[in-house]
C-alpha cells in the first residue's frame, strides 16, 4: 500500500511537510487522533509503532476497548435510485442487501490491483 505503514493491525499514513521539514502522519481508519513524526523515515517508522504501543496502553490503562481499523461493516449512501435497484435485485434473488453489497466488492476488488 502506498504513503502507508502497518504495525499490529493498524494503518500509519506518511507525509513529509518541506517547510518543518519534518515527516509525520496519524493513525488512520480510526476515530481516535494518533499522530507521530519524524526527521527520516526510519525515525518516522519508529515513532509510528511507538504511537500504536503507547494507544493500545493507554486504552489498557483507561480500561477502553482500543479501536480496530476495519470492524467488518460501513455506511453506503447511494442516492434512492441506487438503493432501490439494489434492494429490488436483492428481492429478486432470494438475498439481503449485506449479500449484494459484499459479493459486488468481492468481484469488483478481485478484477483490482493492489487491494
Amino acid at each position: 500500500m502506498r504513503d502507508m505503514m502497518v504495525y499490529k493491525g493498524y494503518y500509519g499514513s506518511v507525509h513529509y511537510s518541506d517547510e518543518d521539514q519534518v515527516f509525520h502522519g496519524k493513525i488512520e481508519f480510526i476515530r481516535s487522533l494518533v499522530s507521530y513524526e519524524g526527521t527520516d523515515i526510519k525515525s518516522l517508522r519508529t515513532a509510528f509503532k511507538e504511537a500504536v504501543d503507547d494507544y493500545l496502553e493507554l486504552c489498557k490503562e483507561e480500561s477502553k476497548e482500543p479501536e480496530i481499523s476495519f470492524k467488518g461493516s460501513f455506511n453506503v449512501r447511494t442516492g434512492p435510485d441506487l438503493h432501490r435497484r439494489a434492494m429490488l435485485y436483492a428481492k429478486s434473488k432470494g438475498m439481503n442487501m449485506n449479500s449484494i453489497i459484499t459479493d459486488a466488492l468481492e468481484k469488483y476488488l478481485s478484477n483490482s490491483e493492489g487491494a
